[in-house]
């Protein structure tokens, strides 16, 4: 039986043969036969071929290495290769030797985000439909990783693979010292962990830091002792260090790894030489870096000349702290450089280990720009009366907004703070988010271009024949565990703990990567906080909040979202709005918004 890696890596032989674009052959006898169509091939060479697709078949080429390296809360714009003028030269080289898709989406929101990609599945259909919180009544907004939806990393172990995990995890409610310490990374199967089971906090003294199964802190760790601790730091050292014992101990086993940062996700922490890298950067105001952004993008050809750029929601010379709003600026760049600073030394550690072209990449971000405005208001008052509890080194941190650092330093919030140090809790605010998502609207939370569009490459030296080249089909986060599938010869299995598992619904990206098409049979769908999406070929249907009417674009044409086609196509929002209610009724998706409804209750 041929697997789906020799599958593949013969695929990508034969495109000299058969052509970029033309329709893709999925058996021996298709690549024969397309090859003959497209070219005079004599007799002898068929048999060639078809004694070479034999050989591969059997074992001559390896299976890949994964690596899922995600950034959170990093708009669509905000890497170089995707139109930023922060510097970002290790994911630009990995974008120009591998294949960019400018159609790549999230769900919009960090739980979710994380729990579709663990599973395959939409994440009401893995039960994160919102955050972190409990509701025993809707199965779909249970905040904790369904028990009965296996993870990547559970179906990849059945294929062979050594699974490692730095950083984010995020989905689960077990997420204090206090609660069972069950749905954590090495219970849903990861060999080794190293991260935080919460979703944010500081940089300087990560909240609920786990190595493995045991809570640490920074000063707690007799494993990792470095002169400065940074988070982004820390997880690329771990990640090197696991990929380094793979390589010493386990070298004749394909690895999966999944490194998630939590930059830049606020607070607006970076170490000062990083910082420095960008003052002054920033002066001018969002008009001219958005504007650069744009101008950049399109003449990258990721978006059409044609598509307006949104509106911004508010012009520079109407704000009253420019030069803290600028500094902010100046350190949410730093946090994006240190990521790829990190980035770049994972790769160093792969090249260095062998690893490198049997390895594939992919980066993404979890939603788009954050427009939350956590940190952004003066916390005077809440200190005025607070003492500082009494921690020692070995005392976890617990909380994602503390008000004093471990040492008993106040920790200040506002335009009167300083971002950067351990003793600021800042974010950068709705207008940099704006920026962020150049050239889209809205934010992180919402289903609109600027809140579910990712900027997202894939390299894999040995399997992807990439040259920089954009691939404009829409793909999704259900994708990645198809594409994992694929690649590993795993089976998703159809119980699991006892449980039937969900169908998947993704499709394989290898295809797109090779500038295929993806054959997709269904819609993309999505459901945040009563924000709602359908994703139809060129057809988008959006909806702004719970009680918010259906808005129609054509993506080929508007894919800012500018020009509403509702009232000239009520057939197609018909159409399309019925296709979304079967899915949110088979998907665990209503009611729409259970804990807004849980709050006015008083049930929480």
């Amino acid at each position: 039986m041929i697997t789906g890696t020799a599958k593949h890596l013969v695929a990508q032989a034969f495109l000299p043969v058969i052509g970029r674009g033309n329709p893709r052959p999925t058996c021996v006898d298709d690549y024969i036969a397309a090859s003959q169509t497209r070219m005079s091939v004599p007799p002898i060479w068929s048999v060639f071929l078809l004694i070479s697709l034999i050989t591969i078949s059997t074992g001559a080429a390896p299976r890949p290495n994964i690596l899922i390296i995600l950034a959170d809360d990093m708009g669509y714009s905000d890497i170089g290769c995707f139109g930023s003028e922060i510097s970002t030269p290790n994911l630009d080289a990995l974008a120009k030797d591998g294949v960019r898709l400018t159609e790549f989406y999230n769900t919009g929101r960090c739980c979710p985000t994380r729990a579709s990609l663990m599973t395959g599945l939409y994440p009401h259909q893995a039960g994160v439909g919102h955050m972190t919180w409990a509701s025993e009544q809707y199965p779909g907004y249970k905040g904790d990783l369904s028990h009965n939806t296996p993870t990547i990393a559970e179906v990849l172990h059945t294929a062979g693979y050594s699974t490692y995990m730095c950083g984010k995890w995020h989905i689960t409610i077990n997420d204090q010292p206090n609660k069972p310490h069950e749905n954590w990374p090495p219970q849903r199967g990861f060999d080794r962990f190293y991260g935080t089971i919460k979703g944010g906090g500081s940089y300087y003294d990560p909240p609920m830091l786990v190595r493995d199964m045991k809570i640490i802190t920074p000063w707690a760790d007799p494993e990792y002792k470095p002169e400065h601790y940074y988070y982004t730091d820390a997880l690329g050292d771990q990640a090197i260090r696991y990929l380094t014992e793979h390589a010493e101990k386990e070298k004749d086993k394909p690895f999966f790894m999944y490194l998630a940062f939590t930059a830049p996700h606020w607070p607006l922490h970076a170490p000062a030489d990083t910082v420095e890298k960008y003052k002054g950067k920033y002066d001018e105001g969002y008009e001219p870096i958005r504007a650069g952004r744009y101008n950049k993008l399109k003449e990258l050809g990721i978006i059409d000349p044609n598509w307006a750029l949104s509106d911004a929601p508010e012009a520079w010379s109407a704000v009253p702290h420019k030069k803290w709003e600028s500094h902010n600026m100046e350190v949410y760049a730093a946090q994006v450089d240190r990521l790829d600073q990190n980035v770049g030394r994972v790769v160093g550690a792969l090249k260095k280990n062998g690893q490198l072209d049997n390895t594939l990449i992919l980066f993404f971000s979890d939603n788009g720009g954050c427009a939350e405005n956590t940190g952004r208001q003066s916390n005077a008052k809440k200190l005025e009366n607070a003492k500082p509890p009494k921690r020692t080194d070995e005392t976890p941190a617990t909380v994602t907004v503390p008000l004093f650092t471990r040492d008993g330093r106040p920790i200040h919030s506002g335009p009167q703070a300083v971002s950067g140090p351990d003793d600021s809790y800042i974010a950068y605010g709705r207008d940099w988010a704006n920026v962020s998502n150049t050239p889209f609207r809205m934010y992180k939370h919402y289903n609109h271009e600027g809140g579910i569009s990712a900027p997202f490459i894939a390299s894999w030296p040995k399997g992807i024949d990439g040259h920089g080249q954009l691939e404009k089909e829409p793909a999704h986060l259900i994708d990645i565990m198809a594409t994992c599938i694929d690649l590993s010869g795993a089976k998703f299995p159809t119980e699991f703990n006892g449980g039937k598992t969900t169908e998947l619904h993704g499709v394989s990206l290898i295809p797109e990567f090779h500038g295929q098409p993806l054959n997709r049979s269904y819609p993309l769908f999505w459901e945040h906080e009563g924000n709602r999406a359908i994703r139809e070929g060129k057809w988008k249907l959006v909806a702004l909040g719970a009680d918010g009417a259906w808005e129609l674009y054509d993506m080929d044409t508007d894919r800012t979202e500018l020009h509403d086609l509702s009232k000239e196509q009520p057939d197609r929002v018909k159409e399309m709005s019925e296709k979304w209610q079967k899915w949110a009724e088979a998907s665990q998706v209503l009611p729409l918004n259970p804990r807004k409804e849980a709050m006015k209750s008083g049930a929480e």
